[in-house]
């Protein structure tokens, strides 16, 4: 997937601000913090298209990036920010739900976790919910150079444990790239199927 061009075009408080065109979408999720926007940044080689911060929680619409003017790729808000106020995270989580239930353009999904941590119950709920949409997803494992080189296989495997995956997630380092021409071919394949 070469990147030709990469723009913001509208980041969406309610389904009534999503884009009404029927571009195909790649849609990102995780957990606050644990490196969403950095790993998109690195997938389309930008160093600030999407605006990354160390506060967790910065990112509380859905955001949508025009990708070589063929396809978007959504950014959506971090699930799980215990400092936002309830009424608040409740908001984030029924506008994600509701994008993932629309879904019409929707061609695969992301799933990033940090391979440090074992997935929690909101990881768990956000793959039954793109089972129960019938959504494919890609379930990455970030942050694989905090790891010992030892190490990265027993986590894979915990996190494919505990998501209940057939396969295991994909190991992903936004600081030194690892991972990328495999996401980026994972995602030209569903984009193929557009």
């Amino acid at each position: 997937m070469k990147i030709k061009s990469a723009e913001f075009i509208i980041g969406a408080a309610s389904p009534g601000q999503f884009p009404s065109s029927s571009l195909p979408e790649v849609a990102f999720a995780g957990k606050s913090n644990v490196g969403k926007s950095s790993l998109i940044n690195v997938l389309v080689n930008r160093k600030h298209l999407v605006k990354t911060s160390s506060t967790p929680g910065k990112t509380r619409q859905i955001n949508f990036f025009l990708i070589n003017e063929g396809f978007r790729l959504v950014d959506l808000p971090g699930y799980g920010f215990a400092r936002a106020p309830k009424a608040e995270q409740m908001q984030w989580q029924a506008l994600i739900e509701t994008y993932l239930r629309q879904g019409e353009h929707l061609h695969g999904v992301v799933l990033i976790v940090d391979i440090r941590h074992d997935p929690g119950p909101l990881d768990q709920q956000m793959v039954a919910w793109l089972r129960a949409f019938n959504h494919p997803f890609l379930v990455v494992a970030n942050k694989v150079d905090k790891l010992k080189r030892s190490q990265v296989a027993r986590h894979l495997s915990r996190v494919q444990s505990v998501l209940g995956l057939e396969a295991l997630p994909l190991g992903f380092s936004a600081h030194n790239g690892t991972g990328k021409s495999e996401l980026s071919s994972a995602i030209s394949k569903w984009l193929q199927g557009a």
